[in-house]
């Protein structure tokens, strides 16, 4: 086994947990639910601009992970999953918000999931199209996780609160970013730059929101500021 398949392999099994990470913020959704009544307060802090990002860059691996050649099972299957769960929960952001934006987001998210598919369906005939496009996305999507977490980041901050953020997924993902670096290395530098600049921005995103998770349990300004919500 060489250093590209093992981590790939390792890739792959940490993208997993990652998604388990990601099912628990659904989770979180879910009983925070039926918790509560009031609209809005199921996904209460948690960040639209974020999870729209987030699904973006998960399909745009999943279309990058099937432009290039040879088609690489370890970033499309994962990613795919991956930005389904995010689906899902742009969904439930909407049915729980019901707004106009959390409604234009969840729409687009779906179709884009439809055109992304039937770019795999279509296969060879737009890889070349494909990887141009993903390979562009992806750099736009680097900046704009930056942006978004920056967003949910900013939310945590103001309020004091974590709100409905879950601290599991920025955990798993974190981990899924450690070994998408490495993975990215092995790919050779032509390939595996675009993977590289994402996981690095995520994986920078997510120690800051790891951090906020304690400072709201330790920092008086954070008391401060949630007993000035209340």
């Amino acid at each position: 086994m060489n250093l590209y398949t093992l981590t790939g392999l390792l890739n792959s099994i940490l993208i997993v947990v990652s998604l388990i990470g990601v099912y628990a913020q659904l989770k979180t959704i879910w009983v925070r639910k039926q918790q509560n009544t009031s609209t809005g307060e199921a996904t209460s802090l948690l960040s639209l601009n974020q999870f729209s990002v987030s699904f973006l860059a998960y399909l745009s691996f999943f279309v990058y992970g099937y432009s290039i050649y040879p088609f690489n099972h370890y970033i499309v299957w994962p990613r795919l999953t991956a930005a389904l769960l995010v689906g899902m929960i742009l969904f439930e952001i909407w049915r729980d918000r019901k707004t106009k934006a959390s409604f234009v987001t969840f729409t687009v998210a779906l179709a884009l999931v439809c055109l992304a598919t039937i770019g795999l369906l279509l296969g060879k005939t737009i890889a070349d199209q494909g990887r141009y496009i993903s390979t562009t996305l992806i750099i736009v999507i680097s900046v704009m996780i930056a942006q978004g977490y920056y967003h949910q980041i900013k939310l945590i901050y103001n309020s004091g609160n974590t709100g409905a953020v879950n601290i599991r997924m920025s955990q798993f993902i974190l981990l899924m970013d450690v070994s998408t670096i490495a993975f990215a290395l092995t790919m050779g530098f032509a390939d595996g730059w675009p993977l590289l600049v994402l996981a690095i921005t995520s994986a920078i995103t997510k120690l800051v929101i790891m951090y906020l998770f304690r400072w709201v349990r330790k920092s008086p300004l954070a008391k401060q500021r949630r007993s000035l919500s209340t």
